[in-house]
């Protein structure tokens, strides 16, 4: 606040030629002035048509892609530059790559020749993600600048690059990544760089708008799918549960009373050995159909220990195998009600999957802390393994994939 008076003070602050008599300072106090005031209103009017040209690529290109597409190719046309790049930060936080650019009159993209291009993209990526100056204001780098890698100043003076400008994608306090001009030859006029400079300035912000409302949208779509995913287990699982267990339950019960009344009426032993063939497979599929609740509900408890659902979990499979479960369990970190659910999503069902299909002698459950903040579980047996050709088979398994 304290800055922003002074600035103002400044502004209002006559300039001190004002009591000059010399013809020639006033002069050159009135080509500052006017120098000053075309700058001022080429900005407003750049900024302005930077917005409009944002809201007309949203309209043309919804997409997230197609809008940089569009924006890339815009910029290069516009400030005659050589090349623009997009450098994005993964989501991990720990990296940057290239993620397109539009070089000459081509647009590059993943799915579109992007690798090929001889450009030493991830030494300058590398470059930007380590250069904390420019994380949250524009640089400018001239020709053979020693603040860049060999490599990228190499292939600058290889395709006569004189010059460079990189704004990073802000929006508050967080960067998502970073977009470069890069130019041949020398600026027209003395102006022709402050412009480019503004220029990028302008577009970036309007990307990173941009880009952070496209990733909200996505991960509101990821949520709401997710929530109608797991509506539709809940529903699969009630359906399950009141007819198929409970009928199962019923049929049990009915075929047990049978074989109590056979071995008082002393029946023929292949219709005895017949009811006992029905009782196992009766009291196997209601089992399998509990099981199967239990698959589709992973019970995981408001603010309950991940270490806790898991050691449940193994304690629920011991009681439907004779098996061996070993349990080992390292101190795990929090990581969200939802990503834990599907944690015990995944741990329930790839222990039901060794304990079907595996005809293991044992099975080890394990789950360890990743850097302090990921987690990472495995379930091992030392069974007969997915037979080739059957790995994708199984709902079991895209279930868990589709989990992860």
């Amino acid at each position: 606040m304290a800055s922003e008076d002074n600035d103002c003070r400044e502004r209002l602050t006559p300039p001190v030629e004002v009591e000059s008599n010399d013809p020639e300072v006033l002069r050159a106090a009135l080509v500052r002035e006017h120098t000053e005031r075309r700058r001022a209103e080429c900005l407003a009017n750049m900024q302005a048509e930077v917005v409009q040209l944002a809201v007309d690529l949203l309209v043309r290109e919804p997409d997230v892609e197609g809008f940089f597409g569009g924006l890339t190719q815009t910029m290069v046309e516009e400030s005659e530059s050589h090349a623009c790049g997009v450098w994005l930060i993964d989501d991990g936080g720990e990296r940057c790559s290239l993620w397109m650019a539009f070089v000459g009159d081509r647009l590059y993209t993943k799915k579109n020749g992007l690798e090929s291009l001889a450009f030493p993209h991830e030494a300058l990526g590398s470059h930007l993600f380590a250069f904390k100056d420019g994380w949250l204001q524009t640089i400018e780098y001239e020709n053979d600048d020693p603040r860049l890698p060999p490599e990228v100043r190499a292939c600058q003076r290889d395709v006569d690059v004189r010059g460079m400008v990189v704004a990073p994608l802000v929006l508050g306090s967080k960067t998502f990544g970073w977009i470069k001009l890069s130019n041949r030859g020398v600026p027209p006029c003395e102006g022709a760089s402050w412009w480019r400079v503004m220029l990028i300035e302008a577009m970036a912000r309007q990307a990173a708008l941009a880009l952070h409302h496209s990733r909200v949208v996505e991960s509101s779509r990821l949520e709401e799918r997710r929530k109608a995913i797991l509506e539709e287990r809940n529903r699969l699982a009630r359906d399950i549960h009141d007819n198929l267990a409970q009928g199962f339950g019923a049929i049990l019960m009915q075929l047990q009373a049978a074989q109590r009344e056979a071995a008082k009426a002393s029946v023929p032993a292949p219709v005895a050995l017949k009811l006992d063939t029905a009782v196992d497979l009766a009291r196997t599929h209601m089992t399998e159909a509990r099981r199967s609740v239990g698959t589709l509900r992973p019970n995981v408890g408001d603010a309950e220990p991940m270490s806790t659902v898991l050691a449940r979990i193994a304690d629920r499979a011991r009681l439907t195998t004779n098996v061996p479960i070993e349990l080992r369990l390292e101190e795990l970190p929090r990581v969200g009600d939802g990503v834990e659910r599907e944690i015990a999503g995944i741990a329930q069902e790839a222990l039901t999957n060794a304990v079907r299909h595996a005809r293991a002698r044992r099975i080890t459950l394990h789950a360890s802390t990743v850097r302090s903040i990921g987690l990472r579980l495995s379930v091992a047996d030392d069974g007969r393994g997915i037979a080739a050709g059957r790995s994708t088979s199984g709902f079991g398994l895209t279930s868990m994939q589709e989990r992860a």
